[in-house]
């Protein structure tokens, strides 16, 4: 049985060592560690070893071959441009302290000291040819320097905030007002009736691709709710939130959202797409989605193992009621 410690992108964390972050001067110690570990990330895109593998910048893109390392630096990576933020990560299993730094979207590889020793790859790209660790070390880098980004000002005053404890909070200097790391749970549904399973494409989709539907949990709702009222939204089926079967979730981090997997009974057959939701949606055979996981199918294909919507689709078509 498929859990979330087997998606990708959560397999096997690093311990966060989450004590370490309060504690100005035992993360300064913790930069100075002649063993510490730091990758590095420029505009969402992390470091790997090797020539590019082809960058992946649709939904549903795959990349294959074979198993590529991100490059890790030690201590001389806080030299390379010295005001880069950077956030603490967490320990290796030796207790290393392990941290990311978002280097400048001008820097450049010629003629610095990383020159030769990989490239900058797209992130859904690079997820895919990374091992579990590393996939789950630069996705949690790029959420929180993507949320960094666009959460530099104070939302209570609107003053520019402070990055405090090792990159996982921001104080404002003016007001005191906290700020912390936004996750947007977003409900990603299988809705199945009989024999069958509702995938849709959206607009400017690679030809061919389906997914499940998906939306964002909004106030006052449970995940079941969401799930329910965006497959009505989207394509205009009807399904009861209280035989909802939760699955599994992911962390997704385009640009911080967690992936929560249900499925859904369908309440009926008739599809109604609303045009600012997706372009169409279809009921597609269990033997077809099966024929869409081993790539096998003439017209339609799904998401590649790394995006949780292929696990959903997966834990179904292997089902045998």
């Amino acid at each position: 049985m498929t859990t979330s410690q087997d998606i990708p992108l959560a397999i096997k964390p690093i311990e966060r060592a989450a004590h370490r972050r309060i504690s100005p001067r035992d993360i300064a110690v913790a930069r100075g560690d002649p063993d510490v570990l730091v990758c590095l990330m420029r505009s969402g895109e992390p470091l790997i070893e090797g020539g590019q593998a082809g960058l992946a910048t649709r939904p549903g893109d795959s990349v294959s071959g074979p198993q590529r390392p991100l490059v890790w630096l030690g201590p001389e990576a806080f030299r390379l441009v010295p005001e880069a933020p950077d956030v603490f990560l967490g320990e290796d299993r030796n207790g290393a302290p392990i941290f990311a730094r978002d280097l400048p979207p001008d820097f450049s590889l010629a003629g610095s000291i990383l020159e030769g020793l990989g490239d900058f790859e797209d992130m859904r790209a690079a997820a895919q040819v990374l091992s579990p660790l590393e996939a789950n070390c630069v996705s949690t880098a790029r959420s929180l320097f993507e949320w960094h980004r666009r959460h530099g000002f104070c939302a209570n005053c609107g003053s520019k905030t402070q990055i405090v404890e090792a990159g996982w909070k921001r104080i404002c200097p003016d007001c005191e007002a906290e700020h912390f790391p936004r996750t947007d749970p977003v409900a990603i549904m299988l809705a199945v009736r009989g024999d069958q399973c509702l995938l849709g494409r959206s607009h400017g989709w690679p030809g061919g691709f389906l997914s499940c539907l998906a939306g964002y949990v909004e106030p006052g709702e449970t995940v079941e709710q969401a799930a329910c009222r965006e497959l009505e939204e989207e394509a205009g089926v009807r399904a009861d939130p209280e035989r909802a079967e939760y699955l599994f979730c992911q962390p997704w981090p385009f640009p911080s959202s967690l992936m929560i997997g249900l499925i859904l009974p369908a309440e009926s057959e008739e599809i109604r797409t609303e045009q600012d939701e997706l372009e169409a949606a279809y009921w597609i055979s269990r033997e077809e989605a099966r024929e869409m996981l081993a790539g096998e199918h003439p017209e339609f294909y799904c998401p590649p193992p790394m995006a949780i919507a292929h696990h959903i689709l997966k834990a179904w078509a292997e089902r045998e009621d």
